[in-house]
C-alpha cells in the first residue's frame, strides 16, 4: 500500500533531485522510496569484500584494545617527559 509522505525541501535540492531522478529514467518518488528502503536495510545487509580487501587483511597486526590503550599510555608519558 502506497502512502503520501509530505517534506520540505530546499528548491535547489528538488530541482537537482527531480534531474537526477529523470536521467536515470525513474519517479522522484520511487527514487526517495529506494533511497529509504536501503538505509533501513543498511544494517541488516553484510556488504560484500572486495578482493583488494580481502588481499589486503592480515597485513597489520590485530593489536588488542588493552594493548592499544597500554601503547598509547607509553607514547603519551615519553611525549611529556
Amino acid at each position: 500500500m502506497d502512502t503520501k509522505l509530505t517534506i520540505k525541501l530546499n528548491d535547489q535540492v528538488i530541482e537537482k533531485a527531480k534531474q537526477y531522478a529523470k536521467e536515470k529514467g525513474t519517479s522522484l518518488s520511487k527514487l526517495v522510496e529506494n533511497y529509504f528502503n536501503s538505509i533501513s536495510n543498511e544494517s541488516m545487509v553484510e556488504e560484500e569484500i572486495t578482493p583488494l580487501v580481502k588481499s589486503l587483511t592480515g597485513i597489520v597486526p590485530h593489536i588488542s584494545e588493552e594493548d592499544e590503550k597500554e601503547a598509547y599510555t607509553k607514547y603519551l608519558i615519553e611525549k611529556y617527559k
